[in-house]
C-alpha cells in the first residue's frame, strides 16, 4: 500500500548527477582483461554478459503496472500518473551495479526505486540481501516541476537483481515521465569486454549449453570490486556494499546480491568452473591473499570469510583455503604467491593436523562452522574427506615451492594413514556408502560420500556403491542433502555430479544436472541466467529457512558461484578434457558421451589454447584435440562398439603401440601437443 504522506517515508537521499556513459571498465579500475574471446562460434549465442557496461531494461511487466504509461518499443521509459503509480522494469536477466534516471516531473514528490532477483518478492520493498527480511526502497526526491537526474549513492550499489520496481510518491497530482533509465553495470571490474570468455562449452544439448553458461555468468556477477563488499555492522535498516573486500580491484565474492565476501568453501567449485569459463583467476588470488591476510598467526587458523564479514571458527574453510591455494597455483603457476604465503601455508597445515587424534587417526573438529549441514564437530566424515584432500594438494605444493624437508612425503603418508582410517571407522558396509561420523549414526551424507568419489578416498568397488546409494535421495528436482533435509544445494550436488562422472556413470550425472540446474534455469520466477545458492524440494526458493535464514526466503542468493559446478564438469568429463599440472603443461583428454551427439569445450592458460571435441557417428566417432606445443598427456577412449577392441588413427596414422585397454577403454600418450584428428572404430 503506496501512503499519501510521502515525506514522513523518504529513507534515501538524492543525487543530481548525469547518468553515467558507457564505461570500458568500472569507474577507475584498471582494464586487465582481454578484448575478444579466445574461441569464437555459434556457442557465444549463449552468454547472458551484455556487450556493454551500460544497460538498459528489456521489457516492461505490463501486467503489473499501475496508473502508468508505458511502451513496449522502449522499455527503458515510462510515465507515473500520480500517487502510487508503478512499473516493474525487466532486465532479463541477473544484473547489478548503480541505477541512473533522468525524469521529468510536473510538480514535487519522489520515485521509489526497489530491487528482486526473483519475480516473487517485486514489489515496493526490495528483497533482502542483508538478514532485515526486506531491504526497503531507495528514493529519488524532487522538490518543483521541471528536469531531474538521480544516481543511486555508491554505496547503496544493489549487486544482484533482475527486476526493478520504480514507484511514484506525491501529495499532489504530479506526473513523472522517466526519460532515459540505465544501470552501470559493477562486476567483473577489470573486464573492457564482459563477452570475452576464454573458455567455451557447446554440445548436441542446448539445455546443457545454457547449464554451462549460466554458470559461466553467475561466476562473473561474483567477481566484483574490492570496495563494494557487504556492510553488516551498524546497518539497521535497507543495505550498504562499500566494505573492503581485500586487495587489488577485483576479487571473487559468494553471491552478487548477497553476501559479498570471500568464502573459500564456496571457491572450491567457484574456482574449476571460472578457470574452464571466464579464465580470469586475478579475482581468486586477491580472494586468497586476504585470507592470508587475515590469518591469526599466532594459531594459523583462517577465517571462515573474508572481511568485513570476517567469520571465524569453521575447520572446513580452513582447510578450503588451502585447497583453493592449490587450485590457483594448478591454474596459473604462480610459485611467487606460493612462496609469499607459504609460512602462512605452513602454520594453516600445522593447525588442522593438531587436531588428529589417537588411536582412531581421525581429525576432531572444533572448528563446527560449515557449509550448513546440520551437524558438524567430533570426527564428521566431511571434514575427514576435506583433511585428505588438503594433505594431498598440499603434499603437490610442497614440491612446487621447492620445499627440500621432506614434506611431500611426510603428507603422502599422513593422507594415506588418514585413508586408512575413515575407510575403517566411518564405512557402513551394511548400507555401502559412509556414515555422518565415526558413531553408530544412521546418517549417510550426500557431501562426505560426494568427496569420496572426487577425492579418491575409496575403491572402485565402494565408489560404485556410494553412487548408486547417492540416487536414493534424488527427487524430480534434485538431490536432497540428508544433512539438511528438505533442502537441495546445488554447492553439494556439484560434487556429485562429478562423482557419478569418475565411476562411469555419465548418464546419471546428466540426468543429476538435468534435474536440479534445468529445473532453476527454466523456472519463471528465477533469473533465468544464474545458478541458485539452494531451494527447498517442495520447489520454493526457502532454501535453508530453518538453518539459519530464519524463513526469510527472500533472503537467498540467486546468483550463487558455488552451484557452478556443472560448468567445469561438462569441461572435464563429456568433453573430457583437464590439466593434470601446472598451466597444462601435462593434461588429459577423456571424453563421456552419455547421450549426447557430439561436444566441443576450450580453455586458455599461459602456455596457450586447448580445445577438444567429439562427434558420433554409426560405429565409430571423431576426436578432435589442440594442444600447445611443448606439452604431454593422455588420451583414454571409449570403445566405439562395446566389448570390441577399437582400431585408432591419430592423423591418418595408425595407433596400436603403447596402447592399453582397459574397463572398455583405450589409453595412449601423446607426447608432442599440437594439432591430432583421431578416428575410432
Amino acid at each position: 500500500m503506496v501512503h499519501v504522506h510521502w515525506l514522513s517515508l523518504i529513507l534515501g537521499v538524492c543525487s543530481i548527477i548525469s547518468p553515467a556513459q558507457s564505461l570500458e571498465c568500472w569507474r577507475n579500475t584498471s582494464c586487465t582483461g582481454p578484448e575478444k574471446a579466445a574461441f569464437d562460434g555459434i556457442w557465444e549465442k549463449n552468454i547472458y554478459a551484455p556487450s556493454s557496461r551500460t544497460v538498459q531494461p528489456k521489457s516492461i511487466l505490463s501486467d503489473l503496472k499501475t496508473k502508468a504509461t508505458t511502451d513496449e518499443s522502449h522499455p527503458d521509459t515510462a510515465t507515473f500518473h500520480g500517487n502510487g503509480s508503478l512499473v516493474v522494469f525487466d532486465f532479463g536477466k541477473e544484473v547489478g551495479g548503480i541505477v541512473h534516471l533522468n525524469y521529468t516531473s510536473t510538480g514535487s514528490g519522489a520515485l521509489g526505486i526497489a530491487f528482486t532477483e526473483a519475480k516473487n518478492w517485486i514489489g515496493e520493498n526490495s528483497d533482502d540481501s542483508n538478514a532485515l527480511w526486506h531491504d526497503g526502497a531507495l528514493y529519488a526526491n524532487f522538490t518543483s516541476a521541471g528536469h531531474h537526474s538521480y544516481s543511486m549513492p555508491d554505496g547503496k550499489l544493489r549487486g544482484g537483481f533482475r527486476y526493478l520496481t520504480i514507484f511514484l510518491l506525491t501529495e499532489d497530482s504530479a506526473s513523472v515521465t522517466i526519460e532515459n533509465l540505465q544501470l552501470e553495470l559493477a562486476f567483473h571490474p577489470t573486464w573492457s569486454n564482459l563477452q570475452a570468455y576464454q573458455g567455451y562449452f557447446h554440445s548436441s544439448d542446448e539445455l546443457l549449453n545454457r547449464i554451462w553458461y549460466t554458470g559461466a555468468y553467475t561466476l562473473q556477477t561474483n567477481q566484483v570490486p574490492v570496495d563494494t563488499g557487504r556492510v553488516t555492522t551498524g546497518v539497521t535498516s535497507g543495505w550498504l556494499n562499500n566494505g573492503t573486500l581485500g586487495p587489488g580491484d577485483t576479487i571473487i565474492v559468494d553471491g552478487a546480491k548477497r553476501d559479498r565476501a570471500v568464502w573459500p568453501g564456496d571457491m572450491g567449485i567457484a574456482v574449476p568452473s571460472t578457470f574452464v569459463s571466464l579464465g580470469d583467476l586475478d579475482s581468486v588470488m586477491n580472494a586468497l591473499q586476504v585470507m592470508y591476510n587475515t590469518q591469526d598467526k599466532s594459531t594459523g587458523a583462517f577465517d571462515e570469510s573474508g572481511p568485513p564479514l570476517s567469520q571465524t571458527g569453521s575447520d572446513t574453510y580452513h582447510m578450503w583455503t588451502m585447497i583453493g591455494t592449490y587450485n590457483y597455483v594448478l591454474y596459473t603457476n604462480d610459485t611467487d604467491f606460493l612462496s609469499e604465503n607459504w609460512d602462512g601455508y605452513l602454520l594453516a597445515m600445522n593447525y588442522i593436523y593438531d587436531k588428529v587424534t589417537y588411536p582412531s587417526g581421525l581429525l576432531n573438529v572444533t572448528g563446527i562452522r560449515d557449509w550448513a549441514r546440520w551437524q558438524q564437530g567430533y570426527n564428521n566424515t566431511e571434514a575427514q574427506m576435506i583433511l585428505y584432500h588438503t594433505l594431498n594438494t598440499g603434499a603437490d605444493l610442497a614440491t612446487w615451492v621447492g620445499d627440500s624437508t621432506g614434506l611431500s612425503s611426510t603428507w603422502i603418508s599422513r593422507a594415506e594413514k588418514l585413508k586408512t582410517a575413515i575407510n575403517e571407522y566411518c564405512w557402513d558396509s551394511s548400507y555401502g556408502a559412509f556414515k555422518d561420523n565415526a558413531t553408530d549414526t544412521t546418517l549417510h551424507p550426500q557431501d562426505a560420500n560426494s568427496m569420496a568419489i572426487l577425492f579418491g578416498v575409496v575403491d572402485d568397488e565402494r565408489a560404485q556403491s556410494i553412487s548408486d546409494k547417492l540416487t536414493r535421495n534424488w527427487t524430480p528436482i534434485g538431490a536432497e542433502a540428508p544433512e539438511l533435509p528438505e533442502n537441495i544445494s546445488p554447492f553439494i550436488s556439484s560434487m556429485e555430479i562429478q562423482s557419478h562422472f569418475l565411476v562411469q556413470k555419465p548418464e546419471r550425472a546428466l540426468d543429476l544436472i538435468r534435474r536440479s540446474w534445468g529445473w532453476y534455469i527454466n523456472n519463471e520466477n528465477g533469473t533465468e541466467s544464474t545458478v541458485i545458492e539452494g531451494y527447498l524440494i517442495n520447489g520454493t526458493f526457502g532454501y535453508r529457512g530453518s538453518r539459519g535464514y530464519y524463513y526469510d526466503t527472500s533472503y537467498v542468493s540467486h546468483s550463487h558461484g558455488w552451484s557452478s559446478g556443472p560448468t567445469s564438469a561438462l569441461t572435464n568429463y563429456i568433453v573430457g578434457l583437464s590439466v593434470t599440472s601446472r598451466v597444462g603443461l601435462t593434461w588429459d583428454l577423456s571424453p563421456q558421451f552419455a547421450d549426447l551427439e557430439y561436444a566441443e569445450a576450450g580453455f586458455v592458460t599461459s602456455l596457450g589454447k586447448y580445445h577438444a571435441s567429439w562427434t558420433k557417428s554409426k560405429n565409430e566417432y571423431v576426436v578432435n584435440l589442440t594442444v600447445p606445443k611443448g606439452t604431454s598427456g593422455t588420451v583414454t577412449l571409449p570403445y566405439a562398439t562395446e566389448k570390441k577392441k577399437p582400431t585408432i588413427t591419430n592423423n591418418g596414422v595408425s595407433v596400436s603401440r603403447g596402447v592399453t585397454y582397459e574397463n572398455g577403454a583405450a589409453s595412449f600418450a601423446i607426447a608432442s601437443g599440437g594439432s591430432h584428428k583421431i578416428v575410432v572404430r
